[in-house]
């Protein structure tokens, strides 16, 4: 059953399985895939629970960027040699997934990802994606031109996860979940500006070798450490560091982040273990 036109509302997307009669559902989702993003094959997976497979996909541009955000039962995604021969798409897509660990695979790259971790893969060449639990995840489509600004070798990036929980990949993962399609309806900031950060922090928290500091890393260790605390503020994991509080936001400005931001990060990733909402 072919998908049924996408029901724009304002500058959104919509597909939804929905639309088609439960026994039919998987083979609309693939159609629906093919169309919203681009040629892929998909199974559901044998983890996922009893019942009709469900899946929903919502898309919207905002300048450079397509936003793109998946939920539904958990699935294996396939991108086969056969779809990218067919395919005209030039593209990278970085994926980010809150709620529950995935797995996937690009060339000869293997990663497992935790919630909040980024994954950075290339439309043009074959790739693979395990969902165990769920799909809800963010995915961010990138022109590849755009890429190559940024990355010199973004074949030494796709396929390998990028840490979601410190330093420069704890800011990216915040900034790319906060990237939701409903931006595009009315969006807080210009869209360039908006392209021009997800860019250079992706640059930054790709680098080979250790491309923090110390200091940072310190800083980001303390805040972890004690985000659990009411009130606590960036004077008094300075003083906890024995350094000074401007010293602390400028360890942290060198990695992309704030005080503010850094422990927004830390209360949300650990909100799901003490049984609060997640992300």
């Amino acid at each position: 059953m072919p998908p049924s036109a996408p029901v724009p509302f304002a500058a959104l997307s919509r597909w939804s399985t929905e639309a088609a009669p439960p026994a039919e559902r998987l083979g609309y989702w693939i159609d629906a895939v093919c169309e919203g993003f681009l040629e892929m094959h998909v199974t559901a997976a044998s983890t996922a629970p009893a019942g009709p497979f469900a899946a929903e996909l919502v898309s919207a541009p905002l300048g450079a960027l397509q936003l793109n955000r998946v939920g539904g039962s958990a699935q294996h995604v396939y991108r086969t040699p056969r779809a990218v021969a067919r395919s005209e798409q030039d593209c990278f897509y970085l994926l980010c997934k809150t709620d529950t660990p995935w797995s996937a695979a690009q060339g000869a790259h293997q990663a497992r990802l935790l919630p909040g971790d980024l994954l950075l893969v290339d439309a043009r060449r074959c790739y693979e994606f395990h969902f165990d639990h769920s799909c809800d995840t963010l995915s961010i489509e990138l022109p590849s031109d755009w890429v190559a600004q940024w990355l010199p070798d973004p074949a030494r990036v796709c396929g390998q996860r990028l840490d979601g929980q410190a330093g420069l990949g704890a800011a990216l993962s915040a900034y790319a979940r906060a990237l939701q399609p409903e931006l595009a309806l009315a969006p807080p900031a210009p869209a360039a500006h908006r392209a021009g950060r997800s860019a250079g922090l992706l640059a930054r928290a790709a680098e080979p070798g250790p491309a923090r500091s110390t200091l940072g890393d310190r800083v980001i260790n303390a805040i972890r450490e004690r985000h659990a605390e009411p009130g606590l503020t960036a004077q008094a994991v300075a003083a906890g560091l024995g350094i000074g509080e401007r010293s602390l936001h400028r360890a942290l400005a060198g990695q992309g982040a704030s005080f503010a931001q850094q422990l927004m990060v830390c209360r949300a990733q650990a909100a799901p273990a003490a049984g609060g909402p997640a992300l």
